[in-house]
């Protein structure tokens, strides 16, 4: 068993390492809107389900490598409103498209070759081909990480309206063997979600 020490690790090291190892992870595709009313997509693996009551997710933003945060965080931080679009196999290579750093106020979605849809409650559009959007607001803001290029914004953000598309959605269910999700791997490789099976958990012993 080889043991590597974190503490000596150097962050770019630290974050493939971390990447390989916590996998699946389910891509947060994430259309921003920014003050004068450009548009702007990208994904992030960094990203996770944290509470219920309200629904609310964690998104971690990083840096370029100029030190600069990512304009989806620039966007968040002005605005305080995103939608996180699902990924899927059939929009693997546009999603791939918007991953690139391009400059600030670039058109991703016009790159990859994508149409928006409104939203309800947010200002920033929804990516009109993902199953799935999921309209939020920033509840709250936690940098973590030392200052420059490894520093990361971690966006807790409450969701507030649920965008699914007929089909997958039955009885307050979505049906994952329909959805297809791209997951993210380390390096350059991603992971489709494979076998779907059920298990049920064991009966609570806990007293209430």
């Amino acid at each position: 068993m080889t043991i590597i020490d974190a503490t000596e690790l150097p962050g770019r090291k630290a974050y493939r390492l971390l990447v390989d190892c916590v996998v699946q992870r389910t891509i947060a595709w994430v259309s921003t809107m920014d003050g004068e009313g450009r548009v702007n997509l990208a994904p992030f693996s960094f990203f996770q389900a944290v509470g219920a009551e309200p629904p609310s997710v964690m998104l971690a933003i990083g840096r370029h490598r100029d030190g600069e945060y990512k304009d989806t965080g620039v966007n968040l931080r002005a605005t305080g409103e995103c939608v996180i679009n699902v990924v899927t196999d059939e929009l693997a290579e546009a999603m791939n498209v918007t991953a690139g750093e391009h400059p600030f106020g670039v058109d991703e979605l016009k790159l990859a070759g994508l149409s928006i849809a409104p939203c309800r409650h947010v200002a920033a559009p929804r990516v009109a081909e993902s199953p799935i959007a999921l309209e939020c607001r920033l509840a709250q803001e936690v940098p973590i990480g030392h200052d420059g290029e490894n520093r990361y914004l971690v966006m807790i953000l409450e969701i507030v309206a649920f965008h699914v598309r007929d089909d997958l959605y039955d009885d307050g269910r979505i049906d994952p063997r329909k959805l297809h999700p791209l997951g993210r791997l380390g390096g350059n490789a991603y992971s489709h979600p494979g076998e779907v099976f059920e298990m049920e958990r064991p009966p609570a012993t806990r007293p209430h």
